[in-house]
């Protein structure tokens, strides 16, 4: 077993020193705020002391033939990363954690992976950082890739310790560091309802609400009115969940899905699709207003049903801001996450997610809708005539941001015109959304814009 030392804080602060592979894989789910499920975690090491730095999260690829590409990728992401914020990395961790399909079987999760595994080190080490230490963790149980004694790594791997009864966990709770379940769990609070009746009767409100409201939305005057009134409902609701009996934690999901009608949440759902809309709904993020509108985006996320879900991005972005505005980041980059997977080329999610993984303060982006909310009120307006969300990033982050697949990044900030139900659509082999119909040339993009600078149409 490797024997290393590592520091989870600079000198000067509480410290804690982690001795060998059993106590890094304890220490992973307070690291990332939660227990990665199916996922490649990139620690960076600063010091001769090992001090954490900056980590990375993704997916683990299910082609194996992806394996190579994506630990290139990321090796340079995490490098790159870090020698902008902290400096260039001294060694880095690997974790690879995923469970087997019947529990059963965390010996071959971890033979499968182990060509992952050494294409990530072979990555990192061409960059002139070396890998510490590399484990799996599968089944409740770990193994060390970088480890050939069999007596403290022997091939039946060592398991995990009980949670709650370690030394890290222990430290964790004292300096009020919580772990919100596992990535699955997060996810699931943000995903679209699956049940058929459900879906059903929400995407039936969806398609009765699209006629209605698309023509409303292609007119400049009209496009106003459908702001105010989304704007208008949607508070009720808050104001709905804010007043209801709080449920017990594992009810509180449905509990606020009770709260709200099919006909609502499609009205709110539609209408978020402007980006001023949007960027209005986004002052609402402070104090026990910010509580109630988290519990609102994350219904309306889950109404995103069927046809529906490139919706969802609006929904899921301003639950991402109100969490990291409000502290969650872990919960915050879940569900900006979500929001590129759904519209990889929704500009707001991007900035925002790049700018909580550079660990910036979003106390700038706050001021700047503070600001924009007292302009509104001091002229009476219904919605303010700037947009505010790529404004206040840009200035706090820089703008390179990069096509790196199967990340997501890259991309142009609008709204969306919702389809109607019906209509055909295709997608090419990178994913962009293309009509089924040719089209006959290419038009300008003002040609392409309805309305000043909220909706826009697909060619």
């Amino acid at each position: 077993m490797n024997k290393h030392h590592e520091s989870t804080g600079p000198a000067g602060e509480q410290q804690i020193t982690l001795r060998g592979p059993a106590e890094l894989a304890d220490a992973l789910p307070y690291l990332m705020g939660f227990y990665p499920n199916d996922s490649v975690v990139m620690v960076a090491l600063h010091g001769g002391r090992g001090r954490f730095g900056g980590r990375l999260r993704l997916g683990i690829p299910q082609a194996p033939g992806e394996w190579g590409p994506v630990a290139d990728q990321l090796a340079e992401c995490l490098i790159s990363g870090s020698e902008r914020r902290e400096g260039r990395p001294d060694a880095i961790v690997i974790f690879l954690c995923q469970d087997s399909p019947d529990g059963s079987g965390g010996r071959l999760t971890m033979e499968r992976l182990r060509p992952f595994a050494q294409r990530l080190r072979t990555a990192c080490g061409a960059l002139d950082v070396p890998v510490l230490e590399a484990l799996c963790i599968s089944d409740g149980r770990y193994w060390s890739y970088c480890c050939p004694d069999p007596r403290c790594c022997p091939d039946q791997g060592n398991p995990l310790a009980m949670p709650g009864t370690t030394v890290m966990a222990a430290a964790a709770t004292y300096a009020g560091v919580h772990v919100r379940g596992t990535l699955r769990d997060m996810e699931a609070r943000l995903q679209p309802w699956r049940a058929p009746v459900d879906v059903t009767t929400q995407q039936e409100a969806l398609d009765r609400a699209v006629p209605e409201l698309v023509p409303r939305l292609l007119d400049e005057r009209a496009r106003r009115e459908v702001a105010a009134e989304t704007l208008q409902l949607a508070r009720m609701l808050m104001s709905r969940i804010e007043q209801a009996q709080p449920a017990p934690p594992a009810l509180a999901d449905s509990g606020d899905d009770q709260l709200i009608g099919s006909d609502e949440a499609a009205a709110v759902i539609l209408g978020l699709q402007d980006r001023e809309t949007r960027d209005k709904a986004a002052a609402w993020m402070e104090g026990s207003e910010a509580q109630s509108a988290l519990r609102l985006w994350r219904a309306l996320a889950r109404r995103c049903v069927g046809r529906y879900g490139e919706h969802a991005a609006a929904p899921l972005t301003l639950a991402g801001w109100v969490s990291w505005s409000t502290g969650d980041e872990p919960g915050a980059r879940v569900a900006l996450t979500l929001a590129l997977r759904a519209d990889p080329d929704y500009t707001f999610a991007q900035l925002l997610h790049r700018a909580c993984n550079e660990g910036l303060d979003p106390e700038a982006l706050r001021r700047c809708l503070r600001e924009a909310t007292a302009e509104e009120s001091a002229s009476g307006a219904g919605v303010p005539e700037a947009t505010v969300d790529t404004a206040a990033v840009r200035g706090a982050t820089p703008l390179h941001v990069r096509k790196v697949r199967p990340l997501p990044d890259g991309g142009r900030s609008r709204g969306r015109v919702p389809r109607p139900p019906g209509t055909e659509r295709g997608r090419t082999a990178r994913g962009s959304v293309r009509p089924r119909t040719p089209v006959a040339g290419r038009r300008p993009p003002e040609a392409r814009r309805y309305g000043r600078r909220g909706t826009r149409t697909r060619r």
